[in-house]
């Protein structure tokens, strides 16, 4: 066989008949870029600071930060990962041997085309579809692709599909499609499309960014006519320019109304997370996969490759009470064989001191055993490693050893049965179809299992511990799947078949609510019972590994692949397990759950603001009084109170069970606070403005002063329990305050002026009781949970 000469080779190539498949598994840098700038928060906040600037009022747009930050942030995290998933799906790239001229040689697999010579040795991963020429007992590991753990017999004229893997044997066989044509590529085609992962957070601040988006309209009119009345009316304030104070009061009141730094701090809280899973291997494709480990409460999680290591370990060996001297060195040499399955390696890992023997029939998956025999010594006769009913088909002999390899494989095992004859070995015309001896005798029974994880029964205990449901969703065979299951400590009694699944998803809705461990799943039924976890109102994660695991990972919630699985499940999933390491999993939902309790913590802290905000936008509009703070007085004001503060509380430890209804719990602390704070400030400013004498400078400091001090009192609040380190946090906000007010500088750069004693009086005696409300509010709500 000569394959193909390199002139053929490029013509194939120019044709289009190449095996590069299309890469559309992400999104493009631009779309990246899109998508994390065009927004309706960085329009108001952009729109808002290029409006400061052009009326020369740059010391007020401080908060343009924001909107700059958050932005990079997210493109550089989604724009990092996605490059390290590429040079992963590279260096896990293996070569393609191929024949080309008459010469052997290697290639890239994206290099192949349509009618190439693959050929073929234990270990090399099939890079296309082909179809086989040759076969020296050639059997294929087709795992990734269907789930199913036994090797298949590769006769000539069989198709090999692209991701399966050379288990034992060599050969040839020829390239029948390529690129997007292969079977990997066709079962991953609903996979590639791009979608976010489900985020309650994201959700939750998308809606309260859409509903100020909303209120923005009315009631920033009704700020921006509130304003131009304060200073004289409309047409005074355009022919004497006072407009341009009323702008900048009117953008001060808007700018307070949108939460500026709440999507930079989650974005900041789930993406210092996503480093910190990657220091341990944890690739995380997306910010919000961070959240979604913490809210999952059904796990579906593969068998081959995912709970078991993808390889066979000899269990045990049962040998007979009058087993003949010598069958542990038939047994090891048996073992030796040059071109060993999977079956043969385990044992030869067990047994060693091989013999060469006088004649020996290799194994084939076509008859199903091997066979050696020795001549005088130890051990001597004929010795056949094979299959129970294989071995003593139709034979008294050995049905005692044939009902026990039956009840074995009932439960999930695989069996063999070593025999021995006195008998040579029968000669043959034909060598692929061998003849067994006579007078074959059972000596042992050897029971194999797969190779489970030793990381697989801690993590699943783990699971179970905190209330999140397993279900073992397999290609294999259910009986044994349910035997891994049994092995990781999951109760189940037997495995049900997928072939018996029902057609309709209220049926199949019901089976799910029962069972949780199938075999025989095809790649298709997989993703229908992901979609059916989420109907019945699961939050859903899928574990895998293979070609066959992607449509369910890019189904399910939360998809998560192994770093030693196929490209394709790496390339759906949101979070990839670098070193294939189940142990990471309970460190993950650990960091889950503290990101999300960190940001529940801040989304209160800023909605506050908001809801204050709003409510001084409304009430100084309506009465058309003067608003009470300049842009770069909120700027400061929120730096102590939320922004420097928010920066600690956003990375502190928190090991809190995440529970659905976070904007609920939020708004239900954040209302009634941010009111709270509202009306101090206000009816202090409506004192300081009744008393004659008070100038505006006055005012905005007493505002500024009950503004802080009550704004400090909810952040004392959401700190608690105060430790050394939130304790230096709030009492920072309290020295930064006074440091404001003390440094004549400060006081010139933020227009402030000192207010007489009885003024400040008020101004604290109003800081206080809002301090004490606010106080008892957030024990109510922790009360209530």
């Amino acid at each position: 066989m000569i394959g193909l000469s390199a002139r053929e080779v490029d013509a194939r190539r120019a044709s289009g008949l190449g095996n590069a498949a299309p890469d559309d598994t992400g999104r493009s840098l631009t779309r990246i870029v899109v998508s994390h700038v065009i927004t309706v928060f960085n329009g108001i906040v952009i729109g808002s600071t290029v409006l400061l600037l052009v009326l020369g009022a740059w010391q007020d747009a401080l908060f343009g930060f924001f909107a700059v930050a958050n932005s990079a942030i997210g493109i550089a995290q989604e724009f990092r990962a996605q490059r390290a998933l590429a040079r992963l799906a590279v260096l896990n790239a293996s070569p393609a041997q191929v024949r080309r001229d008459g010469v052997d040689t290697e290639c890239a697999v994206a290099e192949l085309v349509r009618d190439d010579v693959l050929v073929l040795s234990p270990g090399e991963q099939v890079g296309a579809d082909a179809v086989v020429l040759e076969s020296r007992a050639l059997e294929v590991d087709e795992s990734l692709l269907t789930g199913e753990a036994d090797p298949v017999d590769a006769a000539p004229g069989r198709e090999l599909l692209s991701g399966s893997t050379i288990v034992a044997g060599s050969g040839l066989a020829r390239v029948a499609r390529v690129g997007a044509d292969s079977y990997a590529a066709r079962i991953t085609a609903d996979a590639r499309r791009f979608a976010l992962v489900e985020s309650e957070i994201r959700g939750s601040l998308d809606r309260v960014i859409r509903w100020l988006s909303i209120a923005l309209v009315p009631v920033g009119a009704v700020v921006v006519n509130g304003q131009m009345q304060a200073v004289g009316g409309w047409p005074v304030a355009v022919s004497t320019g006072a407009w341009r104070e009323a702008a900048i009061a009117s953008v001060a009141n808007i700018i307070a109304m949108v939460p500026t730094g709440l999507v930079f701090m989650a974005s900041l809280a789930l993406a210092v997370g996503a480093v910190r899973l990657a220091r341990g291997r944890v690739l995380v494709r997306e910010l919000a996969a961070v959240e979604g480990f913490a809210r999952v409460d059904m796990l579906c999680i593969d068998k081959t490759g995912t709970l078991t290591a993808g390889t066979m370990v000899l269990d045990r060996v049962e040998p007979v009470a009058d087993a003949p001297d010598g069958w542990q060195i038939a047994l090891a040499s048996l073992a030796a064989d040059p071109v060993a399955n999977a079956t043969s390696r385990a044992i030869a890992a067990e047994y060693s001191g091989a013999t060469p023997p006088d004649a020996v029939v290799a194994f084939s998956s076509r008859h199903k055993w091997s066979a050696a025999h020795f001549g005088a010594g130890t051990p001597s006769g004929s010795w056949v490693l094979g299959g129970a009913d294989v071995v003593f088909t139709g034979s008294r002999t050995g049905s005692a050893i044939r009902a026990r390899a039956s009840a074995l494989a009932a439960s999930g095992e695989r069996t063999l049965v070593l025999a021995r004859s006195s008998q040579p070995i029968p000669p043959t015309a034909d060598p692929h179809r061998p003849s067994l001896p006579d007078g074959l005798h059972p000596v042992a029974l050897l029971v194999f299992r797969e190779e489970v994880r030793g990381d697989a029964a801690q993590t699943m205990a783990y699971f179970a511990e905190q209330g999140v449901e397993v279900c073992v969703i397999s290609g294999d065979d259910p009986h044994t799947v349910a035997a891994v299951a049994h092995d990781v400590g999951l109760p189940t009694a037997t495995g049900y078949d997928a072939r018996d699944l029902p057609a309709g998803d209220a049926e199949l809705a019901a089976v799910l609510r029962t069972e949780r461990v199938f075999g025989r799943v095809t790649p298709e039924q997989k993703k229908r019972m992901i979609l059916g976890f989420r109907s019945l109102g699961h939050t859903v994660a899928m574990i895998g590994d293979g070609v066959n695991d992607t449509l369910a990972l890019k189904h399910a919630d939360l998809g998560i692949a192994m770093g030693s699985g196929s490209p394709a499940a790496r390339s759906v999933a949101h979070v990839v397990l670098l070193d294939s390491d189940l142990a990471e999993l309970p460190r993950v939902v650990a960091e889950g759950r503290r990101v999300i309790a960190n940001v529940e913590r801040l989304a209160k802290l800023f909605l506050a603001k908001t809801i204050y905000a709003i409510t001084f936008a409304l009430t100084f509009g309506l009465l058309m009084w003067p608003f009470p703070f300049l842009p770069r007085q909120l700027s400061v004001v929120d730096g102590l109170t939320i922004g420097l503060p928010a920066l600690v509380l956003a990375l502190l430890p928190n090991a809190s069970i995440a529970r659905r209804g976070f904007l609920r719990r939020a708004l239900r602390f954040c209302v009634p606070a941010g009111a709270t704070v509202a009306a101090a400030v206000i009816a202090v400013v409506a004192v300081a403005s009744a008393q004659a004498g008070t100038s505006s400078a006055q005012i905005h400091t007493l505002a500024v002063i009950t503004l802080t001090l009550s704004a400090l009192a909810v952040l004392t609040a959401l700190a608690r329990p105060l430790t050394r380190l939130t304790g230096v946090v709030v009492a920072g906000g309290f020295v930064g305050l006074v440091a404001v007010l003390a440094v004549p500088l400060a006081r010139d750069f933020l227009h402030l002026e000192l207010p007489p004693g009885t003024l400040l009086g008020v101004a604290l005696a109003a800081s206080g009781i809002a301090a004490l409300l606010v106080t008892l509010l957030n024990r109510r709500g922790a009360a209530r949970g």
